[in-house]
């Protein structure tokens, strides 16, 4: 059984950084996709980053140069650092997965589909 678990998230100041992270069990990070995804109040949840088991990444244009996803194969964790916050930021943060390797070389890394969820951790930015 996939169990996806994010922790990091909480309150900060416009400008500020947050690290947030997925630890996974059932599920190997070398293969496969892993992505974060957000949800405002009132909004559909969108992709904000995701990477491949080679590496590859891609990005929501509105996090680009301030957003950064990696993972860390043995500690089968993935993060999302964020820095320069923003209060547009402000939403639930999810991470995903899915085992189609194929997702970002398809196109198809930001888009609302993985299979396995997380609960989500919440981050508010004030201004």
């Amino acid at each position: 059984q996939v169990q996806l678990v994010e922790s990091g998230g909480g309150s900060v100041q416009a400008g500020g950084s947050l690290r947030l992270s997925c630890a996974a069990s059932g599920y190997t990070y070398s293969s496969g996709c892993m992505g974060w995804f957000r949800q405002a109040p009132g909004k559909e949840r969108e992709g904000v980053a995701a990477i491949d088991s080679d590496g590859s990444t891609i990005y929501a244009d509105s996090v680009k140069g301030r957003f950064t996803i990696s993972q860390d194969n043995a500690k089968n964790t993935l993060y999302l650092q964020m820095n320069s916050l923003k209060p547009e930021d402000t939403a639930m943060y999810y991470c995903a997965a899915d085992r189609r390797w194929w997702l970002l070389l398809h196109g198809r890394g930001l888009v609302n589909e993985y299979y396995y969820w997380g609960q989500g951790t919440q981050v508010t930015v004030s201004s």
